[in-house]
């Protein structure tokens, strides 16, 4: 699937978990066909998923689910960066057992990894499994521009970045210069910067999925020239979710999953523990929000 080059929206799939916490298989293939149906060009199973709370088994299962859903229409990229190599290793090679096109693989994060770490981490990953491997760039470990040359250059399998840390667009940018002849590169932290990131080079992003619609129609009106028209749509639709969900660390899933509720998608927006409560007050903000977009 994954043969050429990626690029386009590719969301982060949300994990919806039933009442019990156990998960929704379902309202998660619900979920993926109301995304292709919006038209976009790839999925992606990570943070977004809460897949640092599934088990091994969990991890397994839902790749299946998405890559048998899916059913080959655009490529699936699974999120498999661990804190010690050997767990990174062991990820990537049961992502490409169930049948991921793709890797995301962030750095170790509770040691940063240095230049040398970080080149022999993802030398081992790149060595053990043959899919294309996003470097992601995050915030608790980021990632150079120089250093990501370095990382492309020395291992076969690494040939894309998502940029997420701050700042994004100047990291974006910086990332094209230096390293644009060897990554691929597309943007990250939920979209917020999709059409300034695309101004510098970036040739994609990996939004939330809960308006997928949006991101096709602001992909497709840069494509076009139509630039006026895509910034419309993203402060129409995308700038109040951004700005709703950074009231409070920690209310991306619960807002996001409240707002795939809304719209008949899945059928609740159980986020599994520790995880915070929306306040009385957002609740309604986020209601009234819901009501003027998706009446």
């Amino acid at each position: 699937m994954a043969t050429e080059v990626m690029q386009g929206v590719y969301p982060i799939l949300v994990t919806p978990f039933d009442e019990d916490s156990r998960i929704d298989e379902e309202s998660l293939r619900r979920l993926i066909d109301f995304n292709l149906e919006a038209g976009v060009h790839g999925l992606g199973v990570a943070m977004g998923s809460e897949v640092y709370k599934l088990t091994e088994a969990e991890r397994a299962r839902m790749t299946r689910v998405v890559v048998d859903q899916v059913g080959g229409r655009v490529p699936v990229v699974i999120n498999t960066g661990a804190n010690g190599t050997d767990l990174a290793v062991h990820y990537s090679l049961m992502a490409q057992e169930n049948g991921a096109d793709a890797l995301m693989v962030l750095p170790p994060s509770f040691f940063p990894a240095g230049a040398e770490e970080a080149a022999a981490y993802y030398r081992a990953i790149s060595d053990a499994v043959p899919l294309p491997i996003f470097i992601q760039d995050v915030v608790a470990s980021p990632i150079s521009a120089g250093l990501a040359k370095r990382l492309a250059e020395e291992c076969e399998w690494v040939q894309y970045i998502k940029v997420e840390s701050f700042p994004v667009v100047a990291k974006v940018a910086a990332m094209v210069a230096e390293a644009g002849d060897a990554l691929t590169v597309f943007g990250g932290a939920g979209g917020g910067y999709f059409i300034e990131e695309m101004r510098r080079g970036s040739v994609g992003t990996m939004p939330f999925c809960t308006q997928p619609e949006a991101f096709v129609n602001i992909w497709n009106r840069v494509q076009s020239g139509d630039e006026a028209g895509a910034r419309e749509t993203f402060y129409r639709y995308l700038a109040p979710v951004a700005r709703l969900t950074a009231q409070g660390a920690g209310l991306f899933h619960g807002v996001h999953k409240e707002i795939l509720v809304h719209r008949g998608v899945i059928r609740t927006a159980m986020v599994r523990a520790p995880a915070p409560s929306l306040d009385p007050v957002t609740r309604k903000e986020l209601e009234a929000l819901l009501e003027e977009m998706y009446p």
